[in-house]
């Protein structure tokens, strides 16, 4: 697996993540299946099928998770250049269609949650805005169509 880029909180996120799967939802799996296996004969059991399934889903998230974490490498973005949009870096822009301001933090994907205003820096407007300085105007092509964007501050 190629190296996975994070930030310490992205990484601490995918390793809590693990532990539950491997905690708590590898018994709920478990009892699942064992309940589905009470229920008699096991070749035409619905139930046991779907449980078997959830199991083999569970254990695949489960070594993906493993692998992620083994290729980490982890990014200590406080030191993280203001001067340009890099990873890491919070940025303030101008929708200059609608006029809105947004925010966004420019992270890895699998830390990215637009919800919380966290973007992938391999998202459409991640590609577009890395690299871009205070002031710039970067035309952004989403599929909605163009969007303009003006940036108007970077810090971390």
């Amino acid at each position: 697996m190629d190296r996975v880029i994070l930030t310490q909180e992205g990484f601490e996120k995918l390793k809590e993540e693990l532990r539950y799967l491997r905690g708590t939802k590898r018994m709920e799996v478990a009892r699942q299946l064992e309940v589905a296996r009470a229920h008699g004969d096991l070749r035409e059991n619905s139930e046991y099928d779907t449980a078997k399934e959830a199991k083999a889903q569970l254990e695949s998230k489960i070594r993906t998770l493993e692998e992620k974490l083994a290729a980490a490498k982890v990014v200590d973005v406080s030191n993280a250049p203001t001067d340009k949009v890099y990873f890491g870096t919070i940025v303030e822009l101008k929708n200059k269609k609608s006029g809105q301001n947004v925010i966004f933090t420019f992270v890895a994907d699998d830390e990215a949650d637009v919800l919380q205003g966290k973007l992938s820096i391999n998202s459409p407007i991640g590609k577009s805005l890395l690299g871009h300085c205070v002031g710039e105007t970067v035309e952004v092509c989403v599929p909605a169509g163009i969007i303009p964007y003006e940036i108007l501050k970077i810090s971390r």
